[in-house]
């Protein structure tokens, strides 16, 4: 288990668009919003360095925060973030507050391992394909897996990993699985190593019976 990230936050009196623009330009400041829980939503002012070195981590889209609210710690995982289109830059975040005893939908990455023994790439040629790269869970916060492991080892060549065949911590369901059978996608496959046009046309190449030359008739003697 990482160590929990801590989010320190002041209270903003001034909000509104308008007040949010006049925040990220005037300073290194992002504005956010944390609510639920039964309690009063609350505007925020977070430090933009803080929240971009707490950001480089993993967890820390997927896991429980520390809020501190001008000294008031509050759980919560990040519900939304904004982006700037083009600088990748913050404008604004949401945190949602997590209480014990309710359920919480958060998504969580996949580490695949074993890829580099895996039977269909080390035996037989082909390629691993991740088609999820995270998945959406439901559980208590207490019960919240950091991510969720996938065995790749014994995957060959045209098989492949549905939601269905993951292994969950207990306590823990994956929302998709909840609306049917329609919804068990594929997570993983391992395909058949994709042929070059240069390769396939040496190939034909090759297979292409060679063709007798031509008998040359000997000249008439007159």
């Amino acid at each position: 288990m990482s160590q929990q990230i801590e989010i320190t936050a002041e209270l903003r009196q001034d909000v509104g668009k308008g007040a949010s623009r006049r925040l990220r330009r005037t300073s290194e400041k992002v504005p956010g919003i944390i609510y639920g829980a039964g309690k009063d939503p609350q505007s925020l002012t977070l430090n933009g360095f803080q929240l971009s070195k707490a950001m480089q981590q993993e967890s820390f889209f997927s896991q429980i925060l520390n809020v501190s609210v001008e000294g008031d710690s509050q759980q919560a995982i990040v519900r939304d973030l904004q982006r700037h289109p083009a600088s990748e830059k913050v404008l604004h975040i949401d945190f949602l507050r997590v209480r014990a005893d309710q359920l919480i939908d958060v998504n969580v990455p996949i580490h695949f391992i074993n890829e580099e023994q895996c039977k269909g790439v080390r035996l037989e040629g082909g390629v691993v394909s991740h088609n999820l790269t995270d998945i959406e869970i439901s559980c208590l916060p207490a019960d919240l897996p950091e991510f969720i492991e996938v065995d790749i080892a014994e995957l060959g060549v045209g098989e492949a990993i549905h939601l269905s065949d993951l292994v969950v911590p207990s306590g823990v369901t994956i929302v998709q699985l909840a609306l049917g059978e329609d919804h068990d996608i594929t997570v993983v496959t391992v395909n058949e190593p994709r042929v070059s046009a240069a390769d396939e046309e040496a190939e034909g190449e090759e297979q292409a019976p060679e063709q007798p030359e031509a008998d040359q008739e000997e000249p008439g003697e007159d």
